[in-house]
């Protein structure tokens, strides 16, 4: 059985449309206009707006592999992307053209000259492997992955056919498109909207249409946490999740305390788009008792670290078919038995698992090897607040604050102490923004090329 036919077989499942206050059962979606085309390569250029969710579900019924993309891209990046992997048909809301297409229906665009791509049979789905699409890597994932990934996540998290779900993160990220996909086939009402999570009329629909659940990660649950969320009257609220990088312990405590009080349930996971999202969760009863931990593997996953390297092994039917990097690629499609995370990691006594660092979060200043995640942890856990980390060149660890009121000096200091490195080798740097890439994750790359054009 396919992922739409489990979403179709769900007489409860709906989609509201935010903007027009419309709720459409599953057959009354907007059909695709263009049957009986043979298999394509689709660029779906996404926002989370009901056009954009109701042409991903209707494409799920073909058998089109289909790359899913952020729709603010820059038209230089669409245009290299395009040129890259040639694709057949192109849905995007921004432009009014396509050079080299025609439009077919509202917002579809065909090439006049059809490329011949040779399309593995297992291919589905084609995601960035990070927010930055600044690079054309992509990795390659099934339908056997896709519903994997959202049977696991609906075998320990409380979904019901009654719940309403706002679609607040991106679809074309792994995170947001895996909250689509379990709950769909959960029967839950996908509530569509651009609005973003710290606007007024984000929470203005969440009282209206009594949310269920709320999907973050780090950057997401720091900003809330500015505008009083646990002092929020959301008694629709029954469960919100986390993920996409390591919040730091002092939220993941205060958010877990929140739930606990308020008769709540708020799950950290873990995961990778290789893996077509999650590979782990903590239960979030356990929550509390393990500060810091990734929790136990999903149903039908596995765990194991390396002995030799310390590195986290995963083992799953959610597990990617490599990555593509232009449209010869496409034609290939290979699981691997196991896929190395490229994170460290330890285990406790009752199997609970804790990222230490990123294989490649390391650099060598003077002879000093330093994890870069270990120093961000250690400073949100002194100061109580974010400081991204970076590398520059063997020569400096650049600590990046957006706050006036954290003294430079005294957190140089902290770190030459608790590191036993020269304090010349750290410096801070007060930038007026974190960049993020379009998943929502701090944007390393672009801090060091912002600290170089200075």
């Amino acid at each position: 059985m396919r992922l739409i036919d489990e979403i179709k077989a769900q007489a409860t499942f709906r989609v509201l449309d935010e903007k027009t206050e419309t709720f459409y059962h599953y057959p009354q979606l907007p059909e695709l206009q263009w049957p009986g085309i043979e298999r394509s390569l689709i660029f779906c250029y996404l926002d989370n707006s009901f056009e954009s969710i109701s042409f991903l579900l209707r494409c799920f019924e073909s058998s089109h592999v289909l790359a899913l993309l952020p729709d603010g891209l820059s038209a230089e990046l669409k245009s290299a992307l395009e040129s890259t992997y040639l694709p057949h048909i192109i849905f995007d809301q921004t432009r009014e053209a396509v050079p080299g297409f025609y439009m077919q229906s509202t917002h579809c665009y065909f090439r006049h000259n059809r490329f011949k791509i040779n399309l593995h049979p297992e291919l589905r789905l084609l995601l960035s492997t990070s927010g930055t699409t600044g690079s054309p890597k992509m990795v390659k994932l099934s339908e056997k992955n896709l519903r994997a990934n959202a049977r696991s996540i609906l075998g320990y998290l409380p979904v019901e056919n009654t719940d309403f779900v706002p679609l607040n993160l991106p679809v074309h990220y792994s995170y947001g498109l895996s909250v689509l996909t379990s709950n769909a086939i959960g029967g839950a009402t996908l509530c569509c909207s651009t609005e973003n999570i710290l606007s007024r009329q984000f929470w203005q629909n969440f009282q209206k249409y009594h949310y269920s659940t709320l999907a973050g990660v780090p950057y997401v649950y720091e900003m809330l946490d500015r505008i009083g969320f646990t002092a929020m009257e959301l008694p629709s609220l029954r469960y919100f999740t986390q993920a996409g990088g390591k919040l730091r312990d002092a939220l993941v405590r205060k958010y877990g305390e929140y739930a606990q009080q308020s008769k709540k349930r708020f799950y950290v996971m873990y995961g990778q788009t290789e893996a077509t999202a999650r590979m782990s969760y903590m239960p979030a009863e356990e929550l509390l008792s393990h500060i810091g931990s990734i929790g136990r593997p999903v149903p039908g996953g596995r765990f194991e670290i390396n002995p030799e390297t310390g590195e986290l092994i995963y083992y799953g039917d959610n597990i990617f078919g490599g990555y593509a990097e232009n449209f010869n690629d496409l034609s290939a499609f290979a699981s691997p038995e196991f896929l190395e995370t490229g994170d460290l990691a330890s285990v406790d006594g009752a199997g609970y698992y804790y990222i230490t660092g990123r294989m490649k979060r390391f650099v060598k200043i003077y002879g000093n090897r330093v994890n870069l995640d270990e120093l961000e942890s250690a400073l949100s856990t002194k100061y109580h607040y974010h400081l991204p980390c970076t590398g520059w060149k063997d020569q400096l660890i650049l600590v990046f604050s957006t706050s006036a009121d954290l003294p430079a000096q005294e957190i140089v200091a902290f770190l030459s102490k608790s590191y036993s490195i020269h304090p010349t080798s750290f410096k801070v740097v007060a930038v007026p923004v974190i960049p993020l890439t379009t998943n929502g994750k701090v944007d390393y790359i672009q801090l060091n090329k912002d600290y170089e054009s200075r």
